[in-house]
């Protein structure tokens, strides 16, 4: 990240963020740019708000197209069901194949390079779950720092729940893995779990900034984080952080620059004879958290368990509720984080709900007993079956 950002560089950055059109942001972008010292500890933030700029421009022209009827290619897609997941990789590894495989997608399968033009979506049923799975246009080198080339498919990374990158063993699969890799990393696109986890919310309402720290700070203190955020004219505001953190992170998580994305590799042609070698040559590219998933295509194999592999690297449960007055659950479950507690389903049944919560029953296999009495800091698992009570 920048060290030692020029005051003027650190308030401009405020205005970017408040700037409520694209035409607006731009000018602000711009004006930020210029006030931005050009050395090496710069490189990356202002090739990410040169990134911004060109995704906003071809926004705005978007916006003209449709006005005067012309639609162009949807770049942007609304997500739907319980995650949206992003197919990438280079051209002629198999994403149109398998987005047909795995989904009720109408997919243009060809023989031709760079027949994907625009994001295409798909619906694939993971027990009670739909997964929206979306075919991305093919992903080149060299993209993620070149504003004329189509970087909206690094945009639609950034946007999506979880990633399949996917590689062809018939060809050189750990070069093209390396490359999917490094088109992200320079996007500030990260696949392995961070250290630390920054949540900054912002508010206008006089309140006052309040700072949770859930593990510790490395190489700061508090009052450095709050001299830091104040530099950026951050006076309201709830910043959490969870893990290990240091002043770097902070700063990183105010430009919401570096984000992580979980991923699953998708390893094509598991059926060619070289395809064991190359796949413990990927396993030296990816760390232990990112899981290689051999398939193929052409004779289906390994995709039966794709819907498993995309539900356990997203890390999250479902969970039912039930009524009191009611014998049944409810078939739709709630779908939260790993780790999520009763407070957390009360507050996504209603905001307020958990105000009147006087306690819950929770039914669950791995209970000694069913329904037992929980408090709202009970933590929750995959399947429990949820009945709040109220005051």
């Amino acid at each position: 990240m920048p060290a030692n950002l020029p005051a003027e560089a650190k308030h401009k950055w405020s205005e970017v963020a408040a700037a409520r059109t694209p035409q607006e942001k731009i000018q602000k972008l711009e004006e930020f740019l210029s006030l931005v010292p050009k050395h090496k500890g710069t490189e990356r933030l202002r090739a990410q708000a040169k990134r911004q700029m060109a995704l906003l421009r071809k926004e705005i022209i978007e916006r003209k197209q449709r006005k005067i009827g012309k639609g162009g290619p949807k770049f942007f897609l609304e997500k739907e069901g319980a995650a949206q997941i992003v197919i990438l990789g280079p051209t002629k590894v198999g994403r149109s194949s398998l987005l047909a495989a795995i989904t009720n997608a109408k997919v243009e399968v060809s023989d031709y390079p760079y027949t994907t033009r625009e994001p295409t979506p798909g619906v694939l049923q993971y027990k009670d779950l739909q997964f929206q799975i979306i075919e991305a246009p093919a992903l080149t080198e060299g993209v993620s720092e070149d504003e004329f080339k189509d970087i909206q498919t690094l945009a639609l990374a950034r946007n999506a729940d979880g990633l399949l990158l996917m590689v062809d063993l018939s060809q050189d699969a750990s070069k093209q893995l390396s490359m999917i890799i490094n088109e992200l990393e320079k996007a500030r696109i990260v696949i392995e779990k961070p250290r630390a986890k920054i949540e900054i919310e912002k508010q206008h309402l006089g309140a006052g900034l309040r700072i949770t720290i859930v593990g510790r700070l490395v190489d700061c203190n508090l009052k450095d984080v709050e001299n830091l955020l104040k530099g950026y004219r951050i006076s309201d505001g709830i910043v959490k952080i969870y893990g290990e953190a240091s002043l770097d992170d902070v700063e990183d998580a105010i430009f919401e620059s570096t984000i992580y994305r979980p991923a699953i590799v998708i390893a094509n042609k598991v059926d060619v004879p070289e395809a064991a070698e190359k796949l413990h040559d990927l396993k030296n590219i990816i760390g232990i958290q990112t899981k290689i998933v051999p398939i193929s295509c052409k004779t289906q194999t390994g995709l039966e368990s794709l819907g498993k592999e995309i539900f356990e690297s997203l890390d999250i449960i479902r969970v039912y509720s039930k009524e009191p007055s009611r014998k049944e659950h409810s078939p739709k479950p709630f779908i939260l984080k790993r780790g999520a507690t009763i407070l957390n389903v009360a507050k996504q049944i209603h905001s307020d709900f958990y105000k009147q919560f006087a306690y819950a029953k929770v039914w669950a296999e791995r209970l000694t007993f069913s329904p037992q009495k929980v408090g709202l800091s009970f933590i929750l698992e995959d399947g429990d079956i949820v009945e709040i009570h109220t005051k």
